[in-house]
């Protein structure tokens, strides 16, 4: 058990490794521009300004959608999708597989669940003891069911999910434009460097050094961000892009495809002027999401809605009535 427990806390240690690269290799680039670049090599007082103005805009930015992705705790499934202890008993004391489904089954009718396993069930996460709302899915590395999981990041050392999703796609395009500006800007520089026009010193290495590294990065997250951006507006996750969602009448990739203006909305938000800031602006809790045709599934999604919306408000209302103490003491524990 303390093996295990230590192998735990090195695993924790060393998953901060790749932010721990990305945070030194982005403090380098500031010093080498900002003092290298801006304040020891270019004369111009007016370039200078222009430079640093618009250099600690991108920087800013960058470091704040980060920051973001990287402390934005992923979403878990709320209570109401928590087996209670009754439900919980019944299912553990049932030995026949077929049963233990139709426990299941009866269970997610006051909820908006939609998606099935592969093989017709109702998807059920063991660890966690939850029905897994919709796109949710179990990682093994945070240990917990994420809603709308994307993957697990380790380059900022979080789950990517419904909620840090957008927090994600803004760092990756802030960090596109953080490189596009500093291979813009320093490229007069390099090449003066690399013909010897200027004179050799200390800031020739880190001109010559901040261009590669700034084009590198600019290449891979090109790609990477170009594949994002075709998810959001396919509204898939990279695992469903990987395995399509499985309906009651068969897996399909674009069960949640509702419009790519929709789409955009529903991980940007409604008010476009916010879009680009790394506030909280995705639409929903993360539990159910519009399907794409409005035929019977897309009605059944807003009867169940409303339904469970109604549950959720009497439940509230009727705190200590009704309800077992001990099922209260249960559910606190296992939380």
């Amino acid at each position: 058990m303390a093996l295990s427990r230590g192998l735990r806390c090195c695993a924790r240690v060393f998953s901060w490794i790749p932010v721990l690269i990305i945070t030194s290799v982005v403090l380098w680039s500031y010093y080498a521009y900002v003092f290298e670049l801006c304040l020891f090599t270019i004369s111009n007082t007016l370039e200078k300004v222009a430079y640093l103005l618009v250099f600690h805009v991108c920087f800013v930015m960058f470091s704040w959608t980060y920051w973001k992705a990287i402390f934005t705790p992923p979403a878990s499934p709320c209570k109401k999708f928590q087996l209670s202890y009754s439900d919980k008993e019944r299912y553990e004391m049932e030995e026949r597989p077929d049963a233990q489904k139709q426990i299941l089954v009866d269970i997610a009718k006051s909820l908006p669940i939609f998606t099935r396993a592969t093989s017709g069930a109702i998807r059920f996460c063991d660890r966690c003891q939850v029905l897994k709302p919709d796109r949710s899915h179990h990682c093994s590395v945070c240990e917990m069911c994420v809603l709308k999981m994307d993957h697990h990041c380790p380059w900022v050392n979080n789950c990517v999910g419904f909620s840090n999703y957008k927090f994600f796609l803004l760092f990756l395009s802030y960090s596109m434009v953080y490189c596009v500006f500093i291979s813009a800007s320093v490229f007069r520089y390099f090449i003066n460097f690399w013909v010897g026009d200027l004179p050799n010193g200390p800031a020739k290495f880190h001109v010559l050094f901040l261009m590669f590294v700034a084009l590198m990065f600019l290449v891979s997250l090109m790609f990477l961000l170009g594949y994002h951006c075709w998810l959001v507006v396919q509204n898939r996750s990279t695992l469903e892009a990987f395995s399509a969602p499985v309906f009651p009448t068969g897996p399909d990739r674009n069960g949640f495809n509702v419009g790519i203006r929709r789409n955009l909305q529903q991980v940007f938000g409604e008010n476009k002027r916010l879009w680009f800031l790394p506030i909280c602006t995705s639409q929903g809790d993360g539990h159910y999401f519009p399907l794409k045709s409005l035929s019977e599934s897309s009605t059944s999604l807003l009867a169940n809605e409303e339904k469970w919306d109604e549950e959720e408000e009497s439940e509230d209302d009727n705190i200590g009535g009704d309800r077992d103490p001990s099922v209260t003491v249960e559910m606190d524990e296992e939380e």
